[in-house]
């Protein structure tokens, strides 16, 4: 086939963003059946309580309310269930009930639903409910909880450790320790943080009356995972009597995958009602009720030797899974886990995961779901070791990361690496960011009163094999095609990045390629997306439906054109005989099908193993001593992505990502006060997000190694950005504030310019003692 305008390596601009910068995109807030009622979720006050509700019938009174349900009213349906065990760990898990019976764990726990015709009358009904509360002992900080006598979330917990497990070879990593000529330890937290999408999540639930089918339309990363959780584990219906579909999605970044208590109770009111019932998250109640991030505490120590070569790792993690286990709560803390390692050529490591109760909202996946939280623990692990023995931070990762040659390569956690050149995007990043300069700048930064420092952080994740998917693909009468896919884009570009896969194979523009996403009744099947797999699992389908739409075509033009198969070629949505004139275009094979089978063809793909896309990331700051300010002076990304589909989109995903880790690092923290189980930071008025002042110009490239276990050669993305930039952003600070006074300081995240303004503070007393 000819070169192709809009394939696979093109910086094709988004077909979608057209409608969603006009503002005529359809979000689930837009959708408005007639005749829908509200719902409003009354939620408890306390972190942790026994309650009874006393009286409904005055809320019943309210002008409006169509129906009030609580714990009682629920018997009949299932619990939120968890499915994300690790493999050999053995997990309690607590009952996750719809609405809670007669105790609530968490400030915002939902007590009962009130549906009525208007949304202001669902909050009057809301607030005649009454409701005694006895309160019980809360805790909220994780380290405290696994103390003996700490308050029990839940009674039959010891300890409230949900889970335990270790990873690696312990006997081998105490050998290595105790030959060790040098031993350095370090804790590392990783604060909590609260997802911040652009539209909260909503639900609507539609009844059929004639069929008794139910139809909800919500925000979501798939409506497949949805549809059979909520049929099988809740509403105990068949999945066929259940469809599920997703609009136009502002943001999902993980805690959009899996279903929620309000779902289920939208979806359980309209069946009672026979009517549309709608309900849409506030931001505060966002705050209190969906998901979180992070929020890990780790000891790591590493071992190593005169040279500074390293030995061995051993790392104790306690994670905060918050009062209940969300869909996929333990496995997040677990695959982080399994990538500890990173880069480094360790010869055994030992890892302790412990999975903590406490009285907070439930934690799982964020962006890079447990791989931020590991890249974040190794590298600030290794630039505290390469302080420790004087040796430069990047010697020290040169001297052992793991070599091209090495690969394939299986980490002590049995993660085995198809490929990569770590060494080569360090270096190249450091060029780009004129590290060799570096001491220039941070002297002419001092005689202007202010700090430089400058930083790096090399990551590895595991990612895009999450599936299986398929994919089908049909021609339409207008010589485009269509495609059916349960990926779900939430702003990543998929309808872009399929229509590139797709005129690979036939030669189309993007404006006659059509996806079709995020409804159970149009898509047979479907994993959703999470995991950066949308394009190296879902893509991987859409090329074979699309290689085997081309073959068809090709069949039935050979007919039309008396040519043998061997003899054409497709272009520009033509099937031709190669050399000639003599063509057939698809929208005619379309109008008049010899086959009409063949004009509809499908593959799947079931990942063979996960992609390990890598890189490094350089940042140089600038702090102001007197207020703890941080300015950004430089920020330079160098990532492999196996082959880069969209240079454009990669770039809006590693600018986004990398964004979101600069919140992380420097603004965000969900805050719970310690007396009174309170999300203090429960609103934008007091939880920080990041703005576009605080947002430096990036210089972003790709060192490129194309991946032997996928079918496109691609290594996820999605994530990466939020991978990379917490260490590097986190080493630079630390970099500054030793340079000076020449006294090391551990500072966590967020650096906040207090924070920061401390650490000076701290490291003037030392420096003076």
């Amino acid at each position: 086939m000819p070169p192709v305008k809009f394939g696979f390596g093109q910086a094709v601009t988004r077909k979608e963003d057209d409608a969603l910068i006009r503002g005529v995109g359809r979000y689930v807030a837009d959708v408005q059946p007639d005749g829908v009622l509200h719902a409003v979720v009354l939620r408890s006050p306390h972190a942790h309580a026994k309650f009874k509700i006393t009286d409904v019938e005055a809320a019943k009174a309210v002008k409006g309310v169509r129906l009030i349900l609580t714990a009682a009213d629920l018997k009949d349906l299932g619990d939120l269930p968890c499915h994300g065990i690790p493999p050999g760990v053995k997990v309690d898990v607590p009952s996750y009930p719809i609405l809670a019976t007669d105790t609530v764990r968490h400030v915002g726990d939902s007590v009962a639903l009130i549906v009525a015709d208007t949304i202001d009358q669902a909050r009057d009904g809301a607030e005649k409910i009454e409701v005694e509360y006895e309160q019980l002992p809360h805790i909220v900080d994780m380290e405290a909880a696994v103390k003996s006598g700490a308050p029990a979330v839940w009674k039959n917990q010891k300890d409230n450790v949900c889970f335990e497990t270790t990873i690696g070879d312990k006997k081998k990593t105490d050998a290595l320790f105790e030959k060790a000529d040098k031993v350095i330890e370090l804790r590392i937290v990783n604060p909590r943080v609260v997802t911040n999408y652009l539209d909260t999540r909503g639900v609507i639930a539609e009844y059929e009356k004639e069929s008794g089918r139910l139809n909800i339309t919500l925000s979501s990363q798939g409506p497949h995972v949805m549809r059979d959780v909520l049929a099988g584990d809740v509403l105990k219906i068949a999945p066929e009597k259940l469809r599920v579909m997703t609009p136009d999605v502002g943001g999902g970044f993980g805690t959009k995958l899996f279903p929620y208590r309000e779902y289920a109770l939208v979806t359980e009111a309209a069946r009672r009602l026979k009517k549309s019932v709608k309900w849409i998250g506030e931001r505060t109640e966002h705050f209190l009720s969906c998901a979180q991030g992070r929020d890990n505490i780790t000891i790591a120590k590493v071992a190593c030797d005169s040279k500074g070569k390293f030995l061995a790792f051993s790392v104790d993690t306690l994670a905060d899974m918050g009062a209940y286990l969300s869909l996929y709560a333990p496995f997040i803390p677990f695959i982080g886990a399994e990538m500890l390692p990173g880069l480094y050529d360790f010869k055994a490591c030992h890892i302790r995961l412990r999975g903590v109760y406490t009285n907070t909202v439930p934690v799982d996946a964020y962006r890079g779901a447990g791989r931020p939280e590991a890249a974040y623990v190794i590298e600030r692990v290794v630039d505290h070791v390469a302080r420790e023995l004087g040796i430069p931070r990047d010697t020290l990762r040169k001297r052992n990361f793991i070599a091209a040659k090495q690969m394939p390569y299986t980490t002590p956690t049995n993660k085995t690496y198809d490929s990569g050149e770590f060494a080569q995007h360090m270096e190249k990043a450091q060029d780009i960011a004129d590290w060799k300069g570096f001491e220039k700048r941070a002297k002419a930064a001092k005689k202007n009163g202010k700090l430089r420092g400058i930083g790096l952080g090399s990551y590895i994740e595991a990612c895009g094999g999450n599936g299986p998917e398929s994919a089908k693909m049909q021609l339409d009468q207008d010589g485009g095609v269509t495609i059916f896919i349960g990926t779900q884009s939430s702003g990543q570009g998929h309808h872009t990045a399929y229509a590139q896969i797709v005129a690979d194979h036939l030669g189309l523009s993007p404006d006659m390629v059509r996806t079709v996403q995020g409804d159970t009744d149009k898509i047979a099947t479907g994993a959703g997306t999470g995991g950066s797999s949308s394009i190296p699992v879902g893509g991987v389908a859409v090329g074979g439906a699309a290689k085997k739409l081309g073959e068809n075509l090709k069949i039935i033009a050979a007919d039309k054109l008396e040519a043998g198969v061997g003899d054409l070629e497709i272009a520009e949505g033509n099937v031709r005989v190669v050399g000639t004139d003599r063509q057939v275009s698809f929208a005619d094979i379309a109008k008049a099908p010899v086959k009409p089978e063949l004009l509809i063809t499908d593959d799947k793909c079931e990942p063979p193993a996960a992609t390990y896309p890598n890189g490094t990331h350089v940042v140089e700051v600038e702090i102001d001593p007197g207020t703890g300010h941080v300015d950004f002076v430089n920020y330079v990304i160098v990532d492999d992505f196996g082959v880069t589909l969209n240079p454009l989109m990669l770039a809006g995903q590693i600018h986004g990502g990398t964004v979101q880790g600069l919140g992380q690092a420097l603004l965000e923290h969900a805050i719970y006060d310690k007396d009174s189980g309170q999300l203090v930071t429960a609103s934008l008025m007091d939880y920080a997000l990041p703005r576009a002042s605080h947002v430096p110009p990036m210089s972003f490239e790709t060192n490129n190694v194309k991946c032997v276990t996928n079918a496109l050669g691609v290594k996820g993305a999605g994530e990466a950005g939020a991978i990379g930039s917490c260490p590097a952003i986190m080493n630079a600070i630390a970099d500054a504030l030793y340079r000076a006074h020449g006294t090391p300081q551990i500072i966590d995240m967020p650096a906040t310019p207090q924070r920061v303004w401390q650490a000076l503070r701290e490291s003037e007393r030392a420096h003076t003692m």
